[in-house]
């Protein structure tokens, strides 16, 4: 991995975050981290096809889509030091990982790639302060047809008031914030980039998930 300058004060909040967390993450986020493996189906990948998970976390939706789509070229990026010691020991050499900010990292220099086919953001949008910048960024390394697949938080208006106020406060305690502006941030990113825009929402408002496809 090529070498790092310091760490900014996100990443070491997300190790602070992780450190311990990383060890039950899988289990315990299975029960609340809905959408996922919807995501993960509607990637149509084929064997070659260059697949980037942008914080990758525990590598546990890379390892999800190597058993769905065989075949395909597995890459990971994380901020966090301490979640990709998880996602080496779950995914060993099936993928090439970085550890990197997802606003600015050089896909060249940490994972030898200068475009993928399919870029995921699975529930991390919430939790990165720049999450604009990042949808930016992961837009801007699609390769030709290619896809950026998000899934993460809706605004939760399906649920009644006080649960839903509970679950914002809950999430507050891991630096996780709903993006409810999500979807008109993306149309303008489309616009912007000559993109094509798909977005659904989960039940109850607790999911969205959108597709960015490039010409």
């Amino acid at each position: 991995m090529a070498s790092a300058s310091p760490r900014p004060s996100h990443a070491a909040l997300m190790d602070e975050v992780y450190r311990g967390q990383r060890h039950i993450y899988d289990f315990t986020r299975k029960y609340y981290l809905f959408g996922r493996d919807t995501l993960i189906a509607g990637l149509a990948a084929q064997p070659g096809t260059r697949v980037l998970e942008v914080a990758c976390g525990t590598g546990r939706n890379l390892a999800r889509i190597a058993r769905i789509w065989p075949g395909v070229r597995l890459y990971g990026l994380d901020i966090s030091a301490q979640m990709l010691m998880s996602a080496r020991a779950a995914l060993g050499d099936e993928a090439r990982l970085g550890e990197g900010d997802a606003c600015s990292f050089d896909p060249q220099a940490l994972l030898g790639e200068l475009a993928f086919d399919r870029i995921v953001l699975s529930y991390s949008l919430s939790m990165i302060p720049d999450w604009q910048g990042a949808i930016e960024h992961a837009a801007g390394l699609l390769a030709r047809g290619g896809t950026l697949h998000i899934v993460d938080f809706g605004d939760l208006g399906g649920l009644p008031r006080p649960l839903a106020g509970l679950l914002r406060a809950w999430l507050a305690r891991f630096h996780v914030a709903p993006r409810p502006d999500m979807g008109s941030v993306l149309a303008r990113v489309a616009a912007a980039r000559g993109l094509v825009l798909s977005s659904t929402t989960g039940p109850l408002g607790y999911f969205q998930l959108h597709v960015l496809r490039a010409g």
